[in-house]
């Protein structure tokens, strides 16, 4: 699947998300294979909060229930400035070993607008011995693994004796200053929760309003003047299934809005998606503003060119291929860009900046854009809650009336905008036109120049994503198999084999391809391959290669057993759909395709066809499937058609899409028994 780039500081929610925390964990790894090892713990000191989670007598679970989040609390002090102090206490039980790889440290976010004051983790075993780390036992490290530098870091407090059986807990302090004045709430964890519980205390004079995803509304509990908190019990848990949606479409959420007393500060409340837009040009209002260095790459790079499309074309691969994705985001340049003359100087920078200096030389050729501020999880943003939390930037170029649209896929109609292309000037790997998988059907904030307008991105059609694998193949009587194969790809499929090969050396590609077909045969040889247009992304990619199989059919006697669909599966991702378990959420898949199979491979001398495969019709509103096996002239013609119309399978339709998938399956495994003529 093609890479997804995202901006870190546009990437800055409430905390680290169960989602994440998977990811997260992973840094946690690193840093001990780096020789760091837990702390010393100092005993007998657990606050009386932890011990009573400890003492909580749980229900019974599931017996593959890794975890228990006995408590997830969090205390949100507003001040009259703006400012916001979070108070959050968690404790969790671990139930079964391989808890530890997501619970054996708590993941704390700071930065220089976001201060950690405060933290501390204990550890309760199950003899009931109490052991403590402090915060100068925790280490540091970088929120992301893109190349930048940011001042958003983690701060990771690793648990001792996390095993199970025991409880570990954390408490911290955070003081922040946002620019926008709202929040977040997970009510549910993929595991179970015991007590989820979200208090809140805003000045007097201010307001609230809440929305709740994915649930009913949670009444909230007066606590004092100004103090309400809204608390959930045995929350069940979020089953991470294969190929689901993301976590904002399926897990229980709170979103809250504060409204300041002041009117002066009611900017920094987004009452609406205008708003938003509006705030961020703000930001963004000098940012594009030429220089007489951008304006003369402009005239070197659509010299000859008097096409605008061409010319558009050769300006977005510039900033594709030659910006550098390097990102310098230090409080508000999280969200705001470089000017276009230090991007162009530095020749660097990050989502937003690509966005801008390719924004800015548009313009010298009388193109217009627009920043569009989006998710790359398709189906994160939710329209009925106004929010910042992006975090990717792309652009919306509005489409001059004299460019043909014939080769611009990633367009929308707009009654306000016009004609707009959706365009990442970040992913190399997707070319002007297209839009990489994860941006497509899904929300995204355009920043007009009269504020925001929320705009559904468009799904590309299968065409636009095509692979084709032709075979000429010939079966010995020994029952090897040879032969040279032909794969031509555009739209993503060649986005996923340009990055998969791009990023290894050269010296290494021959493996890709031999793990590729060892995928499917056994006992093989690639004899030659050879690939074409790797880096022309707007070219076709095509891939040759040959190889020699040795035993690939089965003799029996005069029979031979040969499996037609030599290369190739369309069941890796939904192999586990059809165990019959039932599914909690829909199935979300990547992007539409076509995908052709055509393998000619031609019998030995004397053998006819004994038994074929039956031809294969099978369709649901998801996806369509078309197989026929035939012998003529000597030749066993094997072809079918994979065709991916839709990515969103919901709950009512999984027995019709597991039907469409067993025939699938059933297709890729079947063989042809072949004969000795007159046998």
């Amino acid at each position: 699947m093609t890479m997804r780039m995202w901006c870190s500081r546009m990437w800055n929610r409430r905390r680290i998300s169960p989602a994440a925390a998977a990811a997260l964990a992973a840094l946690v790894l690193v840093a001990l294979a780096w020789g760091l090892r837990p702390p010393k713990a100092q005993a007998d000191s657990a606050p009386d909060w932890v011990r009573a989670a400890a003492r909580d007598k749980l229900p019974d679970y599931p017996k593959d229930t890794k975890a228990v989040v006995l408590l997830d609390e969090q205390e949100t002090i507003v001040k009259d400035n703006g400012d916001i102090e979070s108070h959050v206490r968690r404790a969790i039980k671990l139930l079964r070993p391989e808890a530890k790889e997501r619970f054996d440290s708590a993941v704390v976010r700071f930065a220089r607008d976001t201060k950690l004051t405060y933290l501390k983790g204990w550890t309760i075993t199950a003899d009931g011995h109490e052991l403590e780390v402090k915060e100068k036992d925790a280490y540091e490290a970088s929120a992301t693994d893109e190349e930048l530098y940011s001042d958003l870091k983690l701060k990771i407090l690793r648990f001792p004796e996390a095993n199970p059986g025991n409880v570990v807990a954390y408490e911290y302090v955070q003081k922040r200053r946002p620019y926008l004045l709202d929040e977040a709430w997970d009510f549910q964890d993929t595991v179970p929760v015991r007590k989820s519980r979200f208090a809140l205390q805003i000045p007097p004079g201010w307001e609230f309003s809440t929305l709740f995803a994915n649930q009913d509304e949670v009444k909230h509990v007066d606590q004092g003047p100004n103090q309400y908190a809204w608390e959930e019990s045995d929350v069940p848990p979020v089953e991470v299934e294969p190929v689901m949606p993301p976590w904002t479409t399926v897990a229980r959420e709170m979103y809250i809005k504060f409204f300041p007393r002041d009117p002066a500060m009611r900017s920094k409340t987004t009452g609406s998606w205008k708003d938003i837009g509006a705030w961020y040009n703000t930001l963004t209002v000098t940012s594009r503003d030429s220089s007489p260095a951008i304006k003369q790459k402009v005239t070197e790079l659509t010299a000859g060119k008097t096409d605008t499309l061409d010319k558009m074309k050769a300006l977005a691969e510039y900033t594709q291929q030659k910006i550098r994705y390097v990102a310098v985001e230090i409080g508000i340049g999280g969200h705001q860009p470089h000017p276009a003359q230090q991007i162009f100087q530095h020749q660097y920078g990050d989502c937003k900046d690509k966005v801008t200096l390719l924004g800015s030389m548009l313009h010298e050729i009388g193109v217009e854009s627009y920043y569009v501020l989006i998710d790359t999880e398709r189906g994160w943003t939710q329209p009925q809650f106004p929010n910042l939390q992006f975090d990717h930037a792309i652009m919306a170029i509005k489409v001059p009336a004299d460019v043909p649209a014939a080769s611009l896929y990633a367009t929308v109609d707009d009654p306000k905008l016009g004609h707009l292309l959706f365009f990442d000037p970040t992913n190399e790997y997707v070319p002007f036109g297209y839009l990489p998988w994860y941006l497509q059907q899904t929300y995204a904030l355009v920043a007009a120049p009269d504020g925001g307008q929320l705009i559904r991105t468009p799904l590309l059609p299968p065409p636009t994503n095509r692979l084709l694998r032709t075979a000429k193949l010939n079966l010995s009587a020994a029952g090897n198999l040879s032969g040279e194969v032909r794969e031509l790809r555009w739209g993503g499929p060649a986005g996923n084999i340009r990055e998969e090969y791009l990023n290894v050396p050269p010296a290494q590609r021959a493996k890709l391809l031999e793990n590729f077909v060892g995928s499917y045969l056994t006992s093989f040889s690639l004899m030659n391959a050879s690939l074409d247009n790797l880096e022309h992304y707007d070219e076709n990619l095509t891939m040759n290669y040959k190889f020699l199989a040795d035993g690939y059919a089965k003799t029996a006697g005069d029979l031979m057993i040969i499996r037609p669909r030599v290369l190739g599966s369309k069941d890796q991702d939904v192999e586990s759909l059809l165990n019959g378990k039932p599914r909690k959420y829909p199935i979300e898949f990547d992007e539409t395709s076509r995908q052709d199979d055509v393998f000619d491979i031609a019998l030995p001398a004397g053998y006819v066809a004994d038994d074929l495969p039956k031809p294969v019709k099978a369709e649901c509103d998801y996806a369509s499937y078309e197989s026929s096996t035939e012998v003529s002239g000597g030749v066993l013609h094997y072809k079918r058609t994979y065709v991916v119309k839709d990515v969103l399978v919901p709950q009512g339709k999984f027995d019709e899409v597991r039907g469409f998938f067993r025939a699938v399956v059933n297709d890729e495994r079947a063989s042809a028994v072949l004969k000795r003529a007159g046998s």
